[in-house]
């Protein structure tokens, strides 16, 4: 099968949900014997795992400038030739990584309605391309915030096209009130457009759901798939160390891990106990990691500051710790961290919100409410109660193989595929 899937790029500098999902399920799909085309969108994917195999569509510069001061008017050759350039890209992805619309709220707009100017000429140069491609069976989207692409292609091509969702609410909420209904309405209105949507938890399907009744039929549930053969290790560290691994700002609840840290170090139930953090991040998360390493300064001997993020790194990590904590801010549909941390073996310490009771099972630790008191609490349960740890890790290593594997992930994805294309 030949699948075309376009991706938006985030600028590698930090680990990203999205990014880690779509390249999963490419990779799970390859490994199966499928063709795989990776279609960037408004940043390069400069890294070789995500290998991606076409031009960069919707480049971040150019599409910016061109929607904000152009509109009608078509941009200066000049200017796009400026805009275009790596240089300019490298920059713009150095500053990527908002999790908030402010600022995009015309150009978020455009990608989910397809009716801006700007984004009619940058998707017609795509369409071409996939016109003079071999042709693809199916097309998949990786977010519903790119559903103007859908109707697009749609209008001129025949190929079936799928959807992953994935806590889209969280950037159209951040809008004015008025832009975000707007935003929910448009994906309301192009939802037709679309032949299957595909969620990585139940919670988030019935989160969508909610939100759009009528595609309940057409929504369907694919965890992630991770290569266990990449993460699987028996070795654990020679002293107890807590993990954190994911991009390092407050949504992720860097502070909320840091300050249950503390209390446990100056509590001294866990003999040389460690906190090794990772995971990345962008030049406005500066202030906030300064924050919390002036919290973890008195300790700062027991803590590991992986500040520069390397996609190949993620299984090096997991074999660095113990457990790991994510006391994630906001309610996500899944937590692919979590899913990497079974394949290690590595049990999860996690709120009790979005989809983490779903996830974890019986793999880790459930706490309530999201605070450092009881996080500490937890973390202190499962790194002293040597039962506890060793069912927890038991759990991780069963879901990693039942659930969360590449193998289980690819067969489901074609399954939905094929369907799709047979019409059943």
């Amino acid at each position: 099968m030949k699948i075309l899937f376009i991706i938006p790029g985030s600028g590698e500098s930090f680990y990203c949900g999205n990014c880690l999902r779509d390249n999963m399920q490419a990779s799970a799909l390859r490994k199966a014997g499928h063709e795989v085309v990776l279609m960037p969108l408004y940043l390069p994917f400069r890294h070789a795992v995500y290998k991606t195999d076409t031009p960069l569509f919707f480049p971040a510069t150019t599409f910016y400038l061109a929607q904000k001061f152009f509109g009608k008017r078509k941009m200066p050759s000049w200017l796009r030739k400026i805009s275009d350039s790596d240089r300019m890209l490298k920059m713009a992805s150095s500053l990527s990584g908002t999790t908030s619309a402010e600022g995009m709220e015309s150009m978020t707009m455009a990608m989910i309605t397809g009716d801006d100017p700007a984004f009619r000429e940058q998707v017609q140069q795509m369409i071409d391309w996939i016109k003079g491609s071999e042709k693809f069976d199916v097309i998949q989207l990786s977010s519903s915030l790119l559903l103007g692409i859908a109707r697009a292609i749609q209008e001129q091509l025949d190929i079936p096209i799928v959807c992953s969702l994935q806590d889209e609410e969280v950037w159209i909420d951040s809008m004015k009130k008025k832009e975000a209904l707007l935003a929910w309405q448009a994906i309301r209105e192009n939802n037709r457009y679309i032949s299957r949507f595909l969620t990585t938890s139940e919670f988030y399907r019935n989160v969508i759901v909610k939100r759009f009744p009528e595609i309940k039929d057409q929504t369907s549930v694919v965890y992630p798939g991770v290569n266990r053969t990449k993460y699987n290790t028996s070795s654990f560290p020679d002293v107890p160390v807590i993990g954190y691994f994911n991009r390092m700002n407050k949504a992720g609840g860097l502070d909320i891990l840091a300050d249950a840290f503390i209390k446990l170090k100056k509590k001294n139930s866990i003999p040389k106990l460690r906190l090794n953090i990772g995971g990345g991040s962008t030049g406005i998360d500066k202030a906030f990691i300064l924050k919390v390493k002036q919290m973890l300064a008195p300790w700062k001997d027991s803590v590991d500051f992986e500040e520069k993020y390397d996609p190949d790194n993620h299984a090096a990590f997991y074999s660095s710790i113990t457990v790991l904590s994510v006391p994630i801010t906001f309610d996500e549909s899944t937590g692919l961290y979590i899913c990497e941390s079974f394949a290690a073996g590595r049990p999860v310490v996690e709120p009790s919100s979005g989809s983490f009771r779903e996830i974890v099972g019986d793999a880790g630790v459930i706490y309530e409410p999201n605070n450092s008191d009881k996080l500490a609490e937890a973390l202190e349960m499962i790194l002293t109660d040597k039962q506890l740890f060793n069912n927890c890790r038991a759990g991780a290593l069963s879901l990693s193989v039942s659930r969360y594997s590449d193998t289980a992930q690819a067969e489901k994805i074609i399954r939905i595929y094929n369907n799709i294309i047979n019409k059943v």
